[in-house]
């Protein structure tokens, strides 16, 4: 086990997203902030994060709360009643 400081933040996410995130959170008995730190620290290394069981779940987890966007809509992204575009 590694020593670490952690920071909390304010960071803002796609409603969806969060929902999948967080219900996956709590699948793998995690915190989200576990799941995120690990998620960004295989990314990092160019690994992906998930195994094919977990993959699965994200993808049933998707279905349930409506997350559609994909790793295209990434940067592409605005929200509802901004006037940028």
């Amino acid at each position: 086990m590694k020593t670490i400081t952690r920071t909390q933040t304010g960071v803002r996410l796609e409603t969806r997203l969060l929902k999948v995130l967080k219900a996956l959170a709590t699948d793998l008995d995690l915190s989200l902030g576990d799941l995120l730190e690990g998620i960004v620290l295989h990314a990092f290394e160019g690994k992906a994060p998930f195994s094919a069981p977990t993959l699965k779940k994200v993808k049933a987890l998707r279905a349930v709360y409506g997350l559609e966007l994909s790793a295209r809509d990434s940067h592409q992204l605005r929200e509802a009643g901004d006037d940028a575009g």
